[in-house]
């Protein structure tokens, strides 16, 4: 995880601004992400780009962990 913050680091520059587009919630009952789960997404302006991020982050003994994050970004190819 680190190796790939740091490669999305170098590419897009740090983060300027972020605008959310959605946020769902879901109830799952199976998977690796069993219980509850927050999918949130922003529209983000880097210092060299612009792209999608999605956050998804699971309820684990009353505390929101990050599970999963992406970036989609045109600046990233």
């Amino acid at each position: 995880s680190t190796t790939t913050f740091k490669t999305l680091r170098t590419k897009l520059g740090p983060v300027e601004s972020r605008t959310m587009q959605s946020a769902t919630e879901q109830q799952n009952s199976g998977g690796p992400l069993k219980g509850r789960a927050y999918i949130v997404n922003y529209r983000t302006k880097f210092q060299n780009g612009e792209g999608m991020e999605t956050f998804t982050l699971v309820e684990r003994d009353g505390r929101w962990l990050l599970a999963r994050y992406f970036v989609n970004s045109t600046a990233l190819k």
